[in-house]
């Protein structure tokens, strides 16, 4: 049990939307929200609070114990940052399961266990980004690994609770080069399907929840690469992930018109909802595009016409001194599923102050 008296940071407004600090946790990483109920790692355990408690305390859900030098790596600050130790990913069932990503494994954890045991091993690269969970508890992810020849990339799905995992979908050799996400959308009982890097290989897909129908929607352009997707029910919101062109915020409404609602200062691989309000963070991957040195947070709200006023900087961290290609980029995490509770959560690493931080903020206009 983990706990920490909380305390108040205010932000200014900015057209209506207000960040305000709540409390924050050393060592601490949200993966997931399931309404009021957030899902948090710290190395290789799992813990969940309720975040509309009065007190914020932090319950074990359940651990896993990785090889004997990784529970050394993840001991330490800098070490766990050049293993890239830890939960990466986290999906929640509605039979009680949870599915989690650490580096080289799939893990599940069944109802009444508290030890996570690995359900599939990850050949081809370290681990997926996210997952997809439907409502009828079949789980999604897709293959994340360099793939400089572009061979197939597959997505892979369970329909036993995680107890075994199958190619769902493969993606022929040379027409993508890894899969970034699968997003679950509720509002049309469909998968969208984000894949990269280069000209063809950047697509937007819409795929039925048993993939028998998979159509390309957005393709061939750097704008359509993108990590981070959060469907609402006016339309789908996501950034772009590129340190080839300037990146920006796009809404895809349900017709299928596309309009920019906000400009970035960097390529952006996160996203989550608050209520009616979406976020998107910012990392710091230096190009001759990318000239930040400052990981962000931008913030807006659903509805009404574009107005890239609205989507302002709201908070903003400067990028440390360690090399990114061994430390990571500065980057701020942010958790899959809805928060019902008005809280914002976020993790941020490589950066000045506040590294390897969970920070909790309030949302309010």
């Amino acid at each position: 049990m983990v706990s920490e008296k909380s305390f108040g940071l205010p932000t200014p407004a900015l057209n209506g939307l207000k960040l305000t600090q709540v409390v924050r946790f050393p060592r601490m990483r949200p993966l997931l929200w399931n309404g009021n109920i957030l899902y948090a790692s710290r190395g290789y355990e799992l813990f969940q609070s309720n975040m509309n408690a009065n007190s914020i305390v932090w319950n074990e859900v359940g651990h896993y114990d990785p090889a004997w030098w990784r529970r050394l790596s993840v001991s330490t600050r800098y070490a766990s940052r050049l293993f890239r130790d830890g939960f990466h990913a986290l999906g929640m069932l509605s039979s009680g399961e949870i599915i989690a990503a650490v580096p080289g494994a799939i893990l599940t954890l069944t109802p009444g266990e508290s030890e996570f045991i690995i359900s599939h091993k990850v050949i081809r690269g370290t681990r997926p980004l996210h997952f997809a969970v439907t409502p009828d508890d079949r789980v999604y992810w897709g293959e994340y690994f360099d793939n400089p020849q572009c061979d197939e990339a597959c997505v892979y799905a369970s329909y036993d609770r995680g107890v075994s995992w199958n190619v769902v979908y493969e993606f022929p050799k040379r027409s993508i080069r890894h899969v970034h996400n699968v997003v679950y959308d509720k509002w049309e009982n469909c998968l969208w399907v984000l894949t990269g890097d280069n000209g063809s290989e950047c697509k937007i897909l819409r795929a039925s929840c048993d993939f028998r129908t998979v159509d390309v929607v957005l393709s061939d352009n750097q704008q359509a690469r993108a990590v981070a997707l959060v469907p609402m029910e006016d339309g789908l919101y996501f950034s772009s992930d590129t340190p080839l062109e300037l990146n920006h915020v796009y809404k895809m409404d349900r017709k299928g018109n596309l309009t920019t609602v906000a400009d970035l200062s960097s390529s952006s691989i996160y996203g989550c909802r608050v209520s009616d309000a979406i976020f998107f963070s910012t990392m710091v991957e230096p190009s001759q595009v990318n000239r930040t040195s400052a990981v962000s947070i931008y913030g807006g709200r659903t509805g009404g016409g574009p107005d890239k006023r609205a989507w302002t900087i709201l908070l903003s961290w400067r990028k440390d001194r360690w090399p990114s290609s061994f430390f990571q980029y500065g980057n701020a995490f942010l958790p899959d599923g809805e928060s019902t509770s008005g809280l914002l959560a976020l993790s941020t690493i490589a950066v000045e102050t506040n590294d390897l931080e969970m920070s909790v903020w309030r949302v309010e206009s």
